[in-house]
């Protein structure tokens, strides 16, 4: 007998959209369900640069997205603290540029209430040391930067403490269809293999680009067309503003300083729709990622670079258009009802990981109207769990070593409280690189829907620093055993899995240190800790790379 579940709203997809949806649903009192078939921003949510657009890119093209982007800008700075960093940024201008592009780019920002100040030279390299000397004119924008994971995991803390569930790695595999009306969806648990259905009033198809799977289901027709945009994790931080080129749109004109270490991207290439879920970054787009980053920052030429990953850009025709030649880059919010005469499912997709709290709100107001919910929403003006309060000036306990405690509370704000303490195992450094500790990696595993290593890197940043996780990625998985129920067999094999994933993003970039790196760990977890010698696993696919002469 298949098990269920009932509640008044389903939402399928754990990005920021839908994750966006689960928090204002909860504070409207709404019952609701979030159903996400790996992790938390897995999608094209964590595979983008994370800035926090001012809205200046689009101001000369979009002045809509634009307007939207500046809004929200300013909501996430207040409600999202623990989540943003306001770094600023610089619009440069190079020799190859025109500086009438400049003009009109102050004009159509002003036009959008964009806060700018053009800079000369000389003022731009006092604020950015590493910007291109040769740089002839900047802008400075309140650009920033926003962490995608952290973002996530906080709607969904506030969303659960609210009354809402959620089930990660479960996978919806179909539409319960009573008539025209969807009354709820089949689920496949991929923990456990177990099948059962989540009956609901509502419907919320919040999958991005994998949404139009979900509307086939329905038997609809909503067409997506992919554009994959490739980028590159530099192994530290060599800028503190964004620097973005003062031209139109185009490969490789952003620089960002995220955390610990730098991104440039993005690219920019239309892929099948059947390959959204087999991603590679080609050495042409490295080439291009490389040779345009410099001319932002020179000293990207002897930046060691850690890895390369590609997300997918959620473009989807509009109008019944299956051609391509009407496709939409704005948000598009889709009352099935009203549009195909199927009740009780909603689509939401389209837009930016800057609009995602104003996506939600959309579609929530949809949602709740249908419901006779006359809740007004809140998001805007409550912050998330981690920016409720301001760090204590001291910190709670003088044993704690200070780039720990700075650490924790830039992750989790107010909520780190909850594991710093004198206790001595809880403070021990289990992350170098990313002052990750004992008691962080626990609050994660009990508080925060963490399975496996791959979970816990998106919400503490384990093996997201230099070293890649070679050297914090075994402890980790020790601490599952102990904190997360798992076998010791069960936690070796989350290591392995977990090294599997990182090497997907060093491949395509293993050269000079990075190949050097990479044979470092090769020889730690497999001539040292013999990872390929665990039981029905296969040698880790690092060791096949020795004769992949196009790796090197």
């Amino acid at each position: 007998m298949t098990s269920w579940f009932e509640t008044d709203v389903v939402i399928i997809g754990g990005g920021a959209t839908g994750t966006g949806i689960m928090r204002d649903c909860a504070l409207r009192g709404i019952p609701c369900i979030l159903i996400e078939r790996d992790d938390l921003a897995s999608g094209t949510t964590g595979r983008n640069h994370g800035l926090l657009h001012s809205g200046a890119r689009y101001a000369v093209t979009d002045q809509e997205s634009a307007r939207e982007c500046i809004q929200e800008n300013r909501i996430l700075k207040k409600i999202a603290r623990h989540c943003v960093e306001d770094t600023q940024g610089l619009f440069i201008s190079l020799p190859d540029d025109d500086l009438d592009f400049q003009k009109n780019f102050i004009d159509a920002c002003q036009q959008a209430d964009i806060d700018v100040e053009q800079l000369t030279p000389e003022e731009a390299l006092r604020l950015e040391p590493n910007c291109n000397p040769a740089l002839i004119g900047a802008v400075k924008v309140p650009d920033g930067t926003l962490d995608p994971f952290r973002l996530s995991a906080s709607n969904v803390l506030d969303a659960v403490e609210h009354g809402a569930r959620l089930f990660n790695h479960t996978m919806v595999t179909g539409l319960i269809r009573e008539g025209a009306t969807v009354k709820g969806v089949n689920c496949l648990c991929l923990k456990t293999g177990k099948h059962f259905e989540v009956r609901a009033k509502q419907v919320v198809n919040a999958a991005g680009i994998w949404g139009q799977q979900i509307c086939e289901y329905g038997d609809l027709s909503i067409k997506m067309f992919p554009a994959k945009g490739s980028l590159l994790i530099l192994d530290y931080r060599i800028n503190n503003l964004v620097i973005n080129r003062c031209r139109k749109p185009s490969d490789a004109d952003i620089l960002v300083p995220g955390d610990t270490i730098s991104l440039i991207g993005t690219t920019s290439e239309r892929i099948d729709y059947d390959k959204i879920d087999d991603l590679h970054v080609t050495s042409k787009e490295i080439d291009i990622l490389l040779e345009e980053g410099t001319k932002l920052a020179p000293i990207m030429a002897n930046t060691r670079v850690l890895r390369a990953y590609a997300g997918v850009r959620p473009l989807v025709a509009v109008d019944g258009d299956t051609s391509g030649r009407n496709i939409s880059r704005g948000i598009v919010l889709l009352d099935h009802a009203e549009r195909d005469g199927l009740d009780g499912f909603v689509t939401i997709t389209g837009g930016k990981l800057m609009t995602y709290r104003m996506m939600a709100e959309w579609t929530t107001d949809l949602v709740a109207k249908k419901l006779g919910n006359t809740q007004p929403c809140i998001t805007h003006t409550k912050p998330l769990p981690g920016s409720e309060q301001a760090a204590p000036k001291k910190q709670p306990t003088a044993s704690l070593a200070k780039p720990v405690y700075q650490s924790a509370y830039y992750r989790h704000g107010e909520r780190a409280e909850k594991f710093l303490s004198n206790n001595l195992k809880s403070q021990a450094v289990i992350c170098e690189c990313e002052m990750v500790t004992c008691g962080e990696v626990e609050y994660a595993i009990k508080d925060l829907n963490v399975h496996n290593l791959v979970d816990l890197r998106r919400r503490t940043r384990i093996g997201m620093g230099p070293c890649q996780g070679e050297l914090c990625s075994y402890r980790a998985a020790g601490l599952f055993s102990e904190y997360g129920n798992k076998s010791g067999n069960e936690a070796s094999h989350l290591l392995e899995d977990f090294l599997e994933e990182r090497w997907k993003g060093i491949k395509p970039v293993f050269w000079g240190d990075a190949l050097r790196e990479g044979e470092f760990t090769y020889w730690i977890y497999e001539g040292l800790f013999g990872v390929s010698d665990l039981p029905d696993n296969q040698q880790p696919q690092v060791a096949a790379t020795h004769a992949d002469e196009e790796t090197l």
